[in-house]
């Protein structure tokens, strides 16, 4: 068969992939690709939420330094701050009842913004 287009003969096998950019370097697009309008980098604003990048161990450790073991056994009445509390006990606690969590990171957050 007689080539139809433009393109030169060549003795080479075509592949499929060849196959694909040839056909679609022969296409000619409809209009010129918008123009790339450079944009600023993005900036996130900074968290305020106090809980932000801090760890349950920080909260726990910082509300023991200033407040104490009683104060929390007397905002979070819960037996691992009130019997013989030790950090590892009360994070295992933590960690495994929201509702406990919840209190004490709120008893931070107020610690914290106050």
């Amino acid at each position: 068969p007689e080539p139809t287009s433009a393109e030169p003969i060549s003795a080479e096998p075509i592949s499929a992939e060849t196959a694909s950019t040839q056909t679609a370097s022969t296409e000619t697009p409809s209009a010129d690709p918008p123009a790339v309008v450079p944009q600023p980098p993005r900036t996130h604003a900074p968290s305020r939420d106090p809980l932000h990048g801090v760890t349950l161990e920080q909260v726990l450790r910082h509300l023991i330094d200033i407040h104490g073991w009683d104060y929390l056994a007397d905002r979070v009445p819960v037996r691992c701050f009130m019997f013989d509390p030790t950090l590892s006990s009360s994070l295992k606690f933590l960690r495994k009842t929201p509702w406990a969590r919840k209190k004490v990171e709120d008893l931070y957050r107020f610690s914290v913004t106050c």
